[in-house]
């Protein structure tokens, strides 16, 4: 995307903005205060919507370095649309998370200053802090991996309250990991599978069918599982790292799939990368070791290891059914139906 940068152009007009951002600062530090100056750039880690660098100066004095995120489907960038699933587009699900549940909790997550809807105009803006750029699949030191497992484990354990309220209107637009929801992707896998008449594919046709069969054990032990408010994409392109001299802070961002659901979900977007079996078990281990006893996600490691397995089979039937013919990006890229296969295998399917 770093090299498209300059194809972008942004859709929102500055008087527009500084109109709305000025509004937002008011009600966020809870006094008048008026935007001296404002400077835009597109940002070079857009990924699915436009992203702008926003550097803010109040007459005050104040200065703030934020991030825009516009979350309409006019702000999609070419693709996107193409390649997420229509049903899963929803652009109060990440203002939601970010002014309903983060701002609740003190996580580490980015600051969101203000967030701006309006159906009739089409306009879904957030305005969050700005983290440094420091993404987390760019640390090879399976030590920090460690630390965000641990890290994964408590965002979990204080969000599983907003998951159990009854009707809540926090969690009202995340996405439901029920019964519907996991038996769509193996469907959509199935409906997906290249019907060509090459060995390979017939071999890849096969083991989706042979998947299929088997797969309502899978959504049964999915089912089972306690739930917690989960990011959703919780892979190492999505988490920032704002490290500096005695603080080392985790940042998830884009929180567009955040949900109710197992928190053996993120675990599973963690270890996806490409770590031996036995750093993928230490980070596994991380994580169980620092939910709380009485935690029941900490049903004895060996049965936590199985939930796990389960999780990243799920994983797998989901990339192999979120769009026909689609390449994933780079940080995804894995052969996601011998991903299936291996875990079906270790699990007795």
């Amino acid at each position: 995307m770093r090299g498209e940068r300059l194809q972008i152009r942004p859709i929102v007009d500055t008087a527009d903005l500084h109109e709305v951002l000025e509004g937002e600062l008011c009600r966020f530090f809870g006094r008048r205060l008026h935007i001296a100056t404002l400077e835009r750039r597109i940002s070079e880690y857009c990924s699915s919507y436009i992203i702008e660098e926003l550097d803010v100066t109040c007459d005050d004095g104040m200065t703030l370095r934020l991030i825009f995120k516009d979350l309409s489907k006019a702000a999609m960038l070419t693709g996107a649309g193409q390649v997420k699933p229509a049903f899963l587009f929803n652009p109060l699900r990440p203002i939601d998370t970010y002014r309903k549940i983060l701002s609740q909790h003190q996580l580490g997550n980015p600051v969101c200053f203000g967030a701006f809807v309006d159906p009739q105009r089409e306009r879904y803006w957030l305005f969050l802090e700005r983290v440094p750029p420091v993404l987390l699949w760019q640390m090879g030191s399976i030590e920090i991996w460690n630390q965000v497992a641990h890290w994964l484990a408590g965002m979990h354990t204080y969000l599983v309250r907003e998951a159990e309220i009854p009707e809540s209107q926090h969690v009202a637009h995340l996405v439901k990991y029920d019964r519907r929801f996991y038996r769509l992707w193996i469907d959509r896998a199935v409906r997906f599978i290249h019907k060509g008449d090459t060995h390979p594919e017939r071999e890849a046709i096969s083991a989706i069918n042979w998947l299929a069969q088997r797969y309502e054990r899978v959504i049964e032990h999915m089912l089972s599982l306690p739930v917690t408010v989960i990011h959703g994409e919780f892979y190492a392109s999505n988490v920032l790292l704002d490290v500096g001299p005695g603080h080392f802070r985790i940042c998830p961002v884009d929180w567009e799939m955040s949900a109710v659901a197992p928190g053996h979900v993120d675990l599973a977007g963690l270890t996806s990368g490409n770590w031996s079996a036995t750093q993928k078990s230490t980070m596994a281990r991380a994580y169980y070791d620092a939910l709380p006893d009485d935690s029941p996600v900490k049903c004895g490691w060996r049965k936590f290891q199985i939930d796990l397995e389960y999780a990243r089979l799920h994983q797998a039937v989901q990339w192999l059914g979120w769009s026909p013919g689609w390449t994933p990006p780079p940080e995804h890229a894995q052969n996601w139906l011998k991903e299936a296969l291996r875990c079906a295998k270790r699990l007795g399917l």
